[in-house]
This record gives C-alpha cells, structure tokens and sequence, in this order.
C-alpha cells in the first residue's frame, strides 16, 4: 500500500530538471556562440586559398613569361588563383595578388595559351557568410539589448533584480537577537505591528511609513536590524545592494527596480531592503553624466515606484545608509522614505551584550571580565566587538589553549587599536633609548593633566607605522568634550617633543 501511494505521489510530481542545465536565455546566447564558432572553423578548415601557394605579383609574371603557368581564375580585381607546371608534369596550385590594374594581362594570358576562367568571379558563398556573420552577431546584439531595455522577458537577465531573499536558518532571527539599540527597535515594531495586523491601522485610517531608512555608522547593525524586522513580523525578506542597480548597459539599473518592487508585490507581505542607498540615491545632478546619467535614471524609476504602489499591498522599504547628507531630496519627502531611524554606536551596556552574544560560541576562560573588556572599548561598533572577539579566539589558537583568556583578549585589542607588532624589526639600542624617552614624555602628561583621560599602556614594541604608543582610554563614554580636554590633549601631543628636548637637546 505504501508503494503504491508513493508511486502515486512521483507521478503527480514535475520531473526535475538536471541540476547544470542553464536558463533558456543563456542556453540561446550559448547556441548562437557555438554556431558562429563552427562557422569560422569551417570556414578556416575548408578555405581553398590555405592548400594554394602564395607567390609574389613578380614572380607570376616570371612565371607567365617562361610559359610555366597552365591555368588561371581571376577571383577578383585583385587576386589570381591558379596552377603551375611542375618539374615532373604535376600542377602546383598558387595565389597572388595584383598591386595594380594590369590592362595588358588578359593579353599576354592569350598570348601564352593560358587557361582563363572566372574573371570578376564572385566570392564564395561561404566567404559570404562570413564576412556578413559579424553583421548579423551586431544587429543579434542590438536585438537583446532592446529587449532587455523595453522589459520584454529581461533578456539574458540583465534587466532582472539581484535581489536575494534571505533564507531564514533554523533559528528564526529576531529583536531578541538584536543587542541594545532599543529605539530603532521600538520604531521598527510599528513596522512589524501592521505586518501582523493591517486591520488595526485601517480601522485608524492611519497609514505606515512606505519607506524606513536606517542611518548609522557602519558597523552597527542596520542589515541586522532588518532581518529582524522581517523575523518578527514573519515575513518574507528580499535583500538587495543599491551598487546593483547600476550597470554599464542604459536602462538595466531602472529594469532592476521594476523588477525589484514586482517581486515584492508577488511575495507580500514582505519587506525589501536596500543597503548602501547613498549608491544609487545621490542628488540628482552630481554626476558627470548630467541627467542622462545611468545612476539618476535609476533612482527616477525608483521613485515612481515608490509613488506607485500603497502599503495596503503589505510591501514595506527598508533601507540603510551611513551617508544621509548625499540622499536627493526627493527621497526623503513624505510618501517615500520619511522615517529615519538612527542606529547608534552602543554604550557600555550594549557592548557588553553584543560581546555575550558572540562569545557564546567560543570557551571563555573563567577570568575573562566581559565589563573591563566593554570599558576599554569605547567608540567601537557591533562588528568591531564581533572582529575583536574573533581575534582573541585566533590568538588562543596559536598558544594553542582550550579555552580563551583575559589577555587574549588584551592582545587583540591592542592589534586593531594599535596594529599588528612588528617583532621582527630591529632597532639599534640608541633608538629605542629615544624611543622610550619619546613615549615617557607622553605618559608623563597623561598622568599630571587633570583632565587628560588616564593612561592605559605604554610601549616601544613597533607596531604598525610607530615605533611606539602611550595608549589612553577614557573611563566612560564620553558624548561631548570640553575645552580644557580638548587643551590637555595638545599639550599631550607635544609631550614626545619636549621629553627629547630636555635630554637630547634636540
């Protein structure tokens, strides 16, 4: 009985197309390709003129005049083809080409009993065919790209979206996923809230934003953020680069966006991200290329698409940009992308669970203090914590632990805040004297200043372009500064300087 439904279910299931079979455009281009290839091996492998003898126009005169030439075909005005007699009676088959009209040839042709045929002959049809097949691949060519220009099926897929719809792992992510960041979340649950209940803002008569756009530093989260938007609210989610939309070929970046909000439109609900938006959403008329150029006409259709379409369809506009001061206006107005939601660099509190979150997956020593890490951070986005967390686990591997301790943890910020030690230099004795003396200068200003920031650490080990570094971190973060910092902070500067003008004198 189970045999039988299952045969019953294989045959109600479309047979399967085998896994490398492109699609039907690129199947065509292919069988165009591969046929102008034969044509041309044909026409080289079955060419006359390759078995002939090339001779000289003054050698075939020679020739005529000795009486050795039996037979000639006049191919064109410029060029001969024919045979010679051999030593032993046989006939050699050659080629020449006439430099100028020779009005006497004829007659000195009848003159030697020489065979004359094909005069003005007209070239072979495979000769033809080749000289046209460049013709017929141009106009091929120009018969795509119109194609392509006017939407008739994207020919060759140039004209379709590369937007990719994300695949949602095993474990769905969400706002829970999302570390800090709580206004950005709040004002995107609007968002997931009419996602999940349209009825209940049709009833308001209040209308969603059709456009949200993330601002932030790179590094904080934006692409994140969306996807778990889109897990919240259960919903497809389409992510696409605005450097995807513009191409070499006139139209395919304003065929993209077509495309791009026709997907949304079969798949909603659902929310199309673009990131990077600054590439494609510039102000008009910055370009080079004035208002003909490619980027601009891009963004034109992009915002009659926006205009086009209601948020009843259930399809909302996510975008992210670190560069809000290039958007063109008309993208900002309301109707389009009105709402900005600034993603922030994260405080203490946030670095601290943004480093929880990736170290769950990595053995942590038992001394390992996620706050003191968080402290001696500041300023860093979620994908520097996620790169310095990462580095640590490196360094573990070479001193080739079971777990990953505290002063990994040192070792790798010290490389991406300071750079990579360069170990291997080696410095005279007297340099690194000067070098010390240079950075105790330093040091000793941090420690008196009463309001420079306190003194972390101090090396002559070179790292990267210095030979070495008197490092600071502030004891918070700071969101504002004050002049006497911002003073304390010159003096500092200038604290190498002095320290080798006490002792050296120079």
């Amino acid at each position: 009985m189970q045999d039988d439904k299952d045969n019953k279910n294989n045959s109600n299931r479309k047979p399967e197309l085998p896994q490398g079979l492109p699609p039907k455009a690129n199947r065509a281009a292919l069988a165009v390709f591969l046929s102008l290839a034969v044509l041309f091996s044909a026409l080289f492998l079955f060419n006359d003129t390759s078995k002939s003898k090339a001779i000289p126009y003054s050698a075939f005169l020679s020739y005529l005049e000795l009486g050795e030439v039996d037979s000639v075909q006049i191919v064109d005005e410029k060029a001969i083809e024919g045979s010679l007699k051999g030593a032993d009676g046989t006939l050699v088959a050659f080629r020449t080409n006439i430099p100028y009209y020779d009005l006497d040839l004829l007659k000195v042709l009848k003159e030697k009993d020489v065979k004359v045929s094909g005069a003005m002959a007209g070239a072979s049809p495979l000769r033809i065919l080749f000289e046209l097949a460049p013709w017929f691949f141009g106009f091929f060519l120009i018969w795509i790209m119109m194609r392509q220009m006017q939407g008739n099926n994207k020919a060759f897929s140039f004209g379709k979206s590369k937007a990719k719809r994300y695949v949602e792992p095993s474990k769905k992510i969400t706002f829970d996923d999302v570390a800090g960041q709580k206004e950005a979340k709040y004002e995107l649950m609007e968002v997931v809230d009419y996602l999940k209940n349209p009825d209940k803002f049709a009833k308001m008569g209040a209308k969603i934003p059709k456009g949200v756009l993330l601002v932030g530093m790179p590094g904080t989260g934006k692409t994140l953020i969306a996807k778990a938007t889109a897990g919240e609210a259960n919903v497809p989610f389409f992510h696409m680069s605005g450097s995807d939309f513009v191409e070499m070929f006139v139209g395919v970046g304003a065929s993209r966006v077509r495309d791009l909000f026709d997907q949304g439109r079969k798949s909603a609900p659902c929310i199309l991200f673009i990131d990077e938006l600054d590439a494609v959403g510039r102000t008009r008329g910055a370009g080079y290329g004035g208002g003909h150029d490619e980027r601009e006409q891009t963004l034109n259709q992009m915002l009659v698409e926006m205009d086009g379409f209601d948020t009843k369809d259930g399809v909302i506009i996510l975008a992210a940009t670190n560069r809000p001061d290039v958007l063109d206006p008309a993208l900002l107005r309301p109707g389009r992308f009105d709402r900005q939601v600034v993603v922030a660099m994260p405080d203490v509190a946030e670095r601290s669970a943004i480093l929880k979150i990736h170290m769950a997956n990595i053995p942590i020593a038992e001394g390992v203090d996620i706050e003191r890490i968080a402290k001696a951070t500041p300023g860093t986005s979620g994908a520097d914590l996620a790169n310095l967390v990462n580095e640590a686990a490196l360094f573990a591997i070479r001193k080739n632990q079971t777990t990953v301790q505290m002063a990994d943890f040192e070792d790798a910020r010290d490389k991406i805040l300071m750079g990579v030690a360069r170990t291997s230099l080696v410095i005279d004795e007297e340099e690194k004297k000067a070098t010390a003396f240079h950075e105790a200068g330093h040091a000793l200003l941090h420690y008196y200043l009463p309001h420079a920031d306190p003194l972390h650490k101090v090396t002559i080990v070179p790292r990267g372009r210095a030979l070495g570094l008197a490092m600071s971190l502030p004891d918070k973060d700071h969101y504002s500064r004050p002049k006497s910092w911002l003073f304390d902070r010159l003096v500092i500067s200038y604290g190498g300087y002095a320290a080798e003008k006490i002792v050296y004198g120079e």
